[in-house]
């Protein structure tokens, strides 16, 4: 029986989760024995190579002047703070409330989307994204007993990360995105070489450790391989919600893996979050489905 583009979509998108996800706890459990900057470096040289002989293979490679464009630049920067906020976070909170906090990214990207490129947001949406916040500040917990600084850098990656998808729309179209993601991945492996020192040294590395590296970086190379094929396929507005398929493994190998059994704040706040995203992506599909309707209604004259 064939299977729907959409459908395709949805599963392409939930393999790419699944991969991030299993990338994430294989990195929390390696910075038990490594800093997380010795976590980057090896990590990224590993998934550069992967990711750069992908590129070649496809002829995606542009010259390197492209780097002088602005928002390349931005975008290299957004991505590599995000990735130093996001690991140092989640050394040391729980993975499930670093994946609850960062459901609100298609939040925050659609806020800065309305604030820096003018995209039109309605009221509805902007009290989605009001209270998809008021759900992270109740898994972060400011002032009350259980509140880790550590969560805050999650939320440092939200902001980090927006920048990054909102600097992608703008880059020129014509430069492709494995060219994009190359010169990203080596990047952010340079800047974790460069931090190796001030973030502790060099600690030895294990054969288990490497293998550990290693597999992080091809299942990186899954989630980012997948998540291009999930917005070739369907409708992104019924594709787009399955991006929440990362909590739910967050919290199954947060308690498997690491004995990490989520609170009521955490639930509470990652399913207001939640909520307000899908909410937010319902209105989205609403108001394009309406722009057709618009543009066909019959014009009277005045």
């Amino acid at each position: 029986m064939a299977i729907s583009p959409n459908m395709r979509g949805a599963l392409f998108m939930s393999l790419s989760m699944a991969g991030f996800t299993f990338n994430d706890s294989i990195v929390k459990l390696l910075t038990s024995d490594l800093n997380v900057a010795q976590v980057i470096f090896l990590r990224g040289a590993v998934a550069s190579l992967l990711i750069y002989l992908l590129a070649r293979q496809r002829r995606a490679l542009r010259p390197l002047r492209i780097l002088l464009d602005r928002w390349v630049a931005i975008r290299v920067i957004g991505e590599l703070g995000g990735t130093l906020t996001f690991l140092i976070g989640l050394s040391h909170i729980p993975l499930a409330n670093a994946s609850a906090i960062l459901q609100a990214l298609p939040l925050a990207v659609t806020m800065a989307a309305a604030l820096f490129l003018s995209e039109p947001v309605g009221w509805r949406r902007w009290g989605a994204i009001l209270a998809g916040f008021v759900g992270v500040l109740i898994i972060v917990r400011p002032g009350l007993e259980g509140f880790s600084p550590y969560a805050l850098m999650i939320v440092g990656t939200v902001i980090f990360a927006a920048v990054r998808d909102i600097a992608t729309r703008k880059v020129n179209a014509a430069i492709p995105s494995l060219f994009l993601s190359t010169v990203t991945a080596a990047g952010v492996t340079i800047a974790g070489l460069v931090l190796i020192g001030p973030m502790g040294g060099w600690s030895p590395v294990s054969m288990a450790d490497f293998g550990l590296i290693c597999l992080a970086a091809c299942l990186l190379l899954v989630g980012y391989q997948f998540i291009i094929m999930s917005m070739r396929e369907g409708e992104i507005s019924f594709i787009a919600p399955f991006r929440y398929t990362s909590f739910i493994w967050a919290l199954l190998l947060g308690m498997v893996v690491f004995g990490e059994y989520p609170d009521a704040f955490m639930i509470t706040g990652g399913a207001i979050v939640i909520g307000s995203g899908l909410y937010t992506l319902y209105r989205e599909r609403v108001r394009n489905a309406a722009r057709p309707a618009a543009r066909s209604a019959p014009r009277h004259s005045p």
